[in-house]
């Protein structure tokens, strides 16, 4: 029997105010009707609770969304789960932010997109920036755990130093440095996103430089990224071994971009519990494990390790899920990556980035950035 899965992903909503050209959600997205109501979260969180579930990680879209939130917090941690709220911080107030932590919530995760205002509202179409420094301020006044979530690219690399200094300002627990995973809206804009080697190699020298100098006082979690990496990730810690995802409607999912894999179908806890998804489900079996392994993953000593990286990238770069990730340098389709990298070593340097008006005007940038449009309703 598989061990019990350490943490629950709370889609809540894919609703967002945010428009980021990074995004990696699903292209086809979840509408506000088809939401889980209140009760059925509820409900979920119990569940979690009872199969040992240690974390709730509230996120989407944007997860301050929906109205509920309050109450959706104070039923996680009744179902003695540790409260993580992943957000963009809009629509989150002062009085909600209380409400919120109040009601129990452990941690927040707060995103930024730049340390410049104007790119940071150009990268997230819309003015946002002002409010993420004020409601840091906010944040600060209450005994949460605070971590500071900061998206790099082409088009922001160049001065992280610049980023970093700016975040340690906020004075968080912990500074996340997370480069752009290339699924959803993020693959369409790979070109426009992808950072140079001269690029990354800076990078990691300004992340050095920043952990020596703040070691003691701030982590800082940074990772090589996919496309630069000799080996894989062990995407979501490995399909279904430790982490479960209820996606806004309901549907249980081993992360949040499996859908795009054809031919799979997933469980909604309407119908099913959990703990009879998680052993049982096709879906969560069908790349668990070693057996669905091709070569050379099936012999290579790195497999239990990165379980062949991420299905979903590799159905993206190969179209073939059940292949070796592209990203690993032993694929047999690593020819791929090395395309995309040598397209952003030789590809011109977009212009720096102004603030779009519409996202017209975000297409037109970069040499023809895809702009992310907004959630149904």
């Amino acid at each position: 029997m598989i061990p019990n899965p350490l943490a629950l992903i709370a889609e809540l909503t894919h609703r967002c105010p945010l428009h980021c050209v990074y995004c990696s959600n699903p292209l086809d997205l979840a509408a506000v009707e088809s939401e889980l109501s209140t009760e059925e979260w509820l409900d979920a969180f119990r569940q979690a609770g009872k199969l040992g579930m240690l974390h709730a990680h509230f996120t989407g879209g944007e997860p301050v969304a929906r109205n509920d939130l309050t109450e959706l917090i104070a039923g996680a941690r009744a179902a003695g789960l540790y409260t993580n709220l992943i957000t963009s911080g809009i629509g989150l107030s002062e009085t909600r932010l209380k409400a919120s932590v109040d009601a129990g919530l452990d941690h927040i995760q707060l995103s930024f997109q730049d340390s410049r205002e104007a790119e940071g509202n150009w990268i997230a179409g819309a003015k946002a920036h002002a409010h993420k420094i004020e409601l840091s301020k906010q944040i600060r006044q209450y005994k949460v755990a605070f971590t500071v979530n900061l998206v790099v690219h082409r088009q922001n690399i160049d001065h992280l130093a610049e980023m970093i200094a700016f975040i340690e300002q906020l004075a968080p627990e912990r500074m996340e440095i997370a480069h752009t995973q290339y699924y959803g809206w993020a693959l369409k804009n790979r070109s426009a996103l992808l950072p140079t080697h001269p690029q990354l190699d800076k990078a990691i020298e300004a992340v050095a430089a920043a952990e020596k100098r703040l070691a003691g006082r701030i982590r800082i979690d940074f990772v090589v990224p996919d496309y630069y990496a000799r080996f894989p990730k062990a995407c979501m810690g490995g399909w279904g071994r430790r982490l479960m995802l209820i996606n806004p409607s309901g549907k249980v999912l081993p992360c949040h971009a499996a859908e795009v894999i054809p031919g799979m179908t997933f469980e909604n806890v309407r119908e099913q519990a959990l703990d009879k998804i998680w052993q049982d489900s096709s879906s969560f079996q069908r790349f668990r494990g070693e057996e669905w392994m091709p070569e050379p993953c099936r012999s290579c000593d790195q497999r239990a390790v990165d379980f062949g990286g991420c299905r979903c990238q590799a159905l993206l770069l190969t179209g073939n899920a059940a292949a070796t990730d592209p990203a690993c340098s032993l694929a047999p389709s690593h020819h791929v990556v090395e395309a995309a990298l040598a397209e952003a070593t030789t590809e011109a340097k977009t212009s720096q980035p102004v603030a779009a008006s519409s996202f017209v005007q975000l297409q037109q940038l970069a040499g023809g950035l895809w702009s992310y449009r907004t959630n149904p309703e």
